[in-house]
């Protein structure tokens, strides 16, 4: 199934030599600029946060770069793109075609879910169906019993802002009706505290059911999108902050983001590069109530440059200190 090619070097605005620091610097400054909770134009920030996101969900992972890579240069943005063999698979994640029991084709189409049919023909789980195409029933009629319709999955972008706080999404499906698709868009909940990988069922959705069978289901399974300034493990939220030298041999007092806003953390005197300092319950939500952590991973940052009157000061330390790292 052709599907419209992604450059996602154009997306992040990157040439395809870029390193991984360039690429991160590239996604963090776009995701900040179009985060949909501070752009005024919530509609296009919305689909250039899904871009760029997709963008660096690839370019950001070695092997799905390397996969991306080996596509080809040639390829245009915007042109027909058919999968060259080894990555066919079903249809993109954002729909799902198959025959009903009774013989009619059918197609489900998905809105608002987050990513482009293109990542999922290449990176994605798919959409599909419970059971597989039609259920248990196969491809023949059998009218004689009810029956259940199938069940059908896909993916769906959640920001953490949305995890912390919960949202109402739009989610679009399209559906045969005689000659004509006929378009249902469902609101459906994102509770707070939604995980990685977690599926939100939205009851009787799915495919129509045989023989006055209830419908199936639609799950809707978590993709927590990739965030400017953090990581995300479980409930906790991973921070890397820079420090200079001073701060980590003297201590310091800094404040680093958390999505409710920010906090100020002390930074102990002989602060390790890679050390972790935890924020306790600033995290997303959870079932039991509770919040996970930001942990604050520590990075000490030399200057790339100094002027004379600097390099004057750490010649001085150099002949004064006794410190040897590799003592």
């Amino acid at each position: 199934m052709p599907v419209q090619y992604k450059d996602y070097y154009q997306s992040l605005g990157v040439p395809r030599t870029a390193g991984d620091a360039d690429i991160k610097k590239a996604f963090r400054k776009l995701a900040r600029e179009f985060h949909p909770d501070v752009a005024k134009d919530k509609k296009r920030a919305e689909e250039k946060f899904k871009e760029i996101n997709e963008a660096y969900e690839v370019l950001s992972d070695p092997a799905k770069r390397k996969k991306y890579d080996e596509l080809g240069a040639n390829w245009k943005s915007g042109a027909e793109f058919r999968p060259p063999p080894g990555h066919e698979g079903f249809p993109g994640g954002q729909s799902f075609r198959g025959r009903g029991q009774g013989g009619e084709d059918f197609e489900f189409q998905f809105g608002g879910t987050g990513f482009s049919d293109f990542f999922e023909q290449i990176f994605g789980s798919r959409m599909r169906g419970g059971g597989g195409f039609g259920g248990q029933r196969g491809f023949q009629q059998q009218a004689e019993y009810a029956e259940r319709g199938a069940d059908i999955e896909g993916d769906i972008m959640v920001t953490l802002e949305e995890a912390m706080r919960g949202s109402i999404r739009s989610v679009s499906v399209r559906r045969p009706s005689g000659r004509a698709v006929k378009t249902e868009t469902y609101q459906v909940k994102i509770p707070p505290g939604v995980t990685e990988g977690q599926k939100l069922r939205v009851a009787g959705h799915g495919e129509a059911g045989s023989g006055g069978g209830e419908s199936g289901d639609l799950y809707l399974r978590v993709r927590l999108a990739k965030h400017p300034d953090f990581d995300v493990n479980g409930h906790d939220l991973i921070f890397d902050a820079e420090l200079a030298p001073w701060e980590a041999v003297l201590g310091a007092e800094i404040s680093v983001p958390a999505l409710d806003g920010r906090v100020n953390i002390k930074i102990p005197a002989g602060t390790q590069s890679g050390q972790k300092l935890r924020v306790r319950g600033r995290g997303l939500p959870a079932r039991d109530g509770g919040h996970g952590d930001i942990f604050v991973v520590t990075r000490i940052v030399v200057p790339a440059k100094s002027t004379d009157a600097e390099k004057k000061l750490w010649e001085q330390l150099k002949r004064e200190s006794r410190f040897n790292p590799r003592d």
